[in-house]
């Protein structure tokens, strides 16, 4: 379904994807017979199939336009692009007590938070900078829509984190984050420093190659 019918049902699809697998019982019970791992894996790419599909309905939404901004303004997106790369780089398989989506976070060690060092919910501050470098370029009603919405649901989304990890852990939550915010910044180039590095150079040239393909827009000037 094209234009505003189908950009409404992407919409709604969307939210009830993420809202449906991680509500009580409905988690617990997708845990129990795929096991964690399977269920974070299956959440995954259930979430990036349904955001292709979001973003592909919101091009295919009738052209009402709000703002235009210069073609230079392409070169600030992709350079923004390529930090929410590395934050991803250096965020998926590491342990996070503080917010959602961490690996084995029973073995996070705040003498050694990596990037959690510098803030609680890195994949929601790669969320925040992905949307708002769209909106610089999307100045469509559909296209403002879906980014704006994406940026208000990664800012509200981290204090909501917070306060669920806060009543959840207790003490511990203090202590830990505590131990971390401790831990001086330190610029040590390591083996997995470059091995992350290479992640996000690799993960930042696939989606430049795919965005057309997918999308239907080059993000290249």
């Amino acid at each position: 379904m094209h234009g505003w019918g189908g950009f409404i049902i992407a919409c709604f699809v969307f939210f009830l994807s993420h809202a449906l697998p991680v509500r009580p019982p409905v988690k617990p019970w997708l845990v129990a017979r795929f096991g964690a791992r399977g269920f974070a894996w299956g959440y995954s790419a259930l979430s990036v199939a349904v955001l292709a599909w979001l973003i592909v309905a919101a091009g295919r939404a009738p052209v009402v336009l709000l703002w235009s901004g210069p073609d230079w303004l392409r070169h600030v997106t992709l350079t923004v692009m390529f930090a929410v790369c590395v934050i991803l780089a250096f965020t998926l398989g590491r342990p996070n007590p503080f917010s959602f989506g961490g690996t084995h976070n029973e073995r996070f060690d705040p003498s050694q938070p990596g990037i959690v060092r510098l803030t609680r919910h890195p994949v929601l501050l790669a969320l925040t900078l992905w949307a708002g470098a769209h909106l610089l370029v999307n100045g469509d009603l559909a296209h403002a829509i879906l980014f704006g919405a994406f940026a208000g649901f990664a800012l509200l989304g981290g204090g909501m984190i917070t306060r669920r990890k806060r009543r959840e852990m207790g003490a511990d939550y203090e202590r830990l984050w505590g131990a971390t915010r401790a831990v001086p910044l330190r610029l040590s180039p390591t083996v997995g420093t470059g091995l992350r590095l290479g992640v996000a150079v690799i993960l930042y040239g696939v989606l430049i190659a795919l965005h057309g393909p997918v999308i239907g827009i080059s993000p290249l000037p």
